[in-house]
């Protein structure tokens, strides 16, 4: 076995994301390359120099599972490409925004990175590395808020994608502007704003805020896809404002809501998908006693009550299960293991109650076994 790493895919810093350049690694970064599965007598042979490599590569890989094209993610991007390619009107109007409102542990984001990121490959393949004018084109900018973030910090955190120097200098207005010009340069065309939600929605008025991103899709050829949770509940689609305002009902008007849903399993539909998915993730694992339906089969209504239907609380679970497994030299998934493993908090509130339903049969994850077909189809 080579000892050469499994993959050539660059580190991604934690602050990756805030930056062009940072985005453009994430977007031009090959695909992960997944170490092939070994057998335990093929495990013992490695030399200890190999092993180490080998162990290594396995600890990335499962710490970057994903994303998984659930039922979820698809009909999001569905949802993401008829709007996006729906905005592309003359520059007198405005461009509808989408704004996507979850719960934690729902995969918003990996989800809309996915997308941003098919969508930044698309634009660049049809247009190119550089507008007509010679700019760097960059269709997509993603900004992270943080807590507590004001309009300036906002504005100031779209002109620190492009690095420019004057991100520090000047007042909300200035800094506006100049991102504004940044924008049009580089034929932005999908402005990404996560974590919508540390934004300072009390602390100023809900009109203000309205009010700004009114200009951004205004002024800025842009699609606004805002993430966040509980976007609704703060105001961002209100028709009016404790005052009675009605400026902020433009926004709601102009503003597409969309979800991700987490698992259930109240229906067959719904149980059929959470089998799915694990037979999915399951192929992914580099463990050298897997086995088929380890997952699926074994462990399915034990993964459902630790991650309640949340494919990140599942992922997390998974992953830092698939860790144990290998450094203890298991190299398995079970309810033993498995048991020894924290996950996050959420998930593990929620466990005990879900755990009595699925024990006393008044819940399973288990969809039923297809129906033998009738005899007159047999020979179809």
């Amino acid at each position: 076995m080579s000892e050469a790493p499994a993959s050539f895919r660059p580190r991604l810093d934690n602050l990756t994301l805030a930056h062009k350049e940072g985005w453009r690694k994430l977007v031009d970064a090959p695909d992960r390359v997944m170490p092939d599965l070994l057998s335990r007598r093929q495990l013992q042979a490695l030399s200890p120099s190999s092993r180490a490599v080998y162990d290594r590569d396995r600890r990335v890989w499962h710490a970057n599972l994903g994303p998984i094209k659930t039922p979820q993610l698809a009909a999001l991007h569905e949802d993401l490409w008829d709007i996006v390619d729906a905005n592309m009107q003359d520059g007198d109007k405005a461009k509808g925004a989408v704004a996507l409102d979850a719960f934690p542990g729902l995969g918003k984001t990996t989800a809309v990175l996915s997308f941003a990121k098919k969508f930044h490959l698309r634009e660049i393949a049809e247009e190119g590395y550089f507008t007509q004018d010679g700019h760097e084109r960059w269709p997509v900018c993603r900004v992270g808020l943080t807590g507590n973030t004001g309009m300036k910090d906002f504005n100031r955190a779209m002109l620190d994608f492009f690095g420019h120097p004057g991100d520090f200098r000047g007042t909300a207005t200035q800094i506006g502007e100049r991102a504004l010009d940044c924008f049009l340069s580089c034929e932005v065309r999908l402005l990404v704003v996560d974590d919508l939600h540390f934004l300072r929605w009390r602390n100023r008025s809900a009109t203000e805020i309205s009010n700004h991103f009114k200009y951004i899709a205004n002024e800025f050829p842009v699609t606004l896809l805002y993430v966040g949770v509980g976007l609704a509940e703060r105001g961002l689609f209100s028709e009016v404002d404790s005052d009675g305002d009605t400026s902020l009902a433009q926004t709601g008007r102009r503003t597409t809501a969309l979800t991700l849903d987490p698992f259930l399993i109240n229906r067959e539909a719904g149980r059929r998908d959470w089998r799915n998915l694990l037979l999915a993730v399951e192929k992914r694992l580099v463990l050298a006693d897997k086995h088929p339906g380890m997952l699926a089969d074994d462990l399915s209504d034990y993964l459902f009550a630790r991650s309640t239907g949340h494919i990140g609380s599942l992922m997390t679970l998974i992953n830092r299960g698939c860790q144990r497994a290998i450094r203890t030299s298991i190299e398995r998934l079970d309810t033993d293991l498995l048991d020894h493993v924290k996950n996050d908090a959420a998930a593990e509130a929620a466990r005990v109650q879900l755990t009595r339903s699925l024990e006393e049969k008044r819940l399973t994850s288990r969809p039923r076994k297809p129906a033998a077909r009738p005899r007159a189809e047999a020979g179809r």
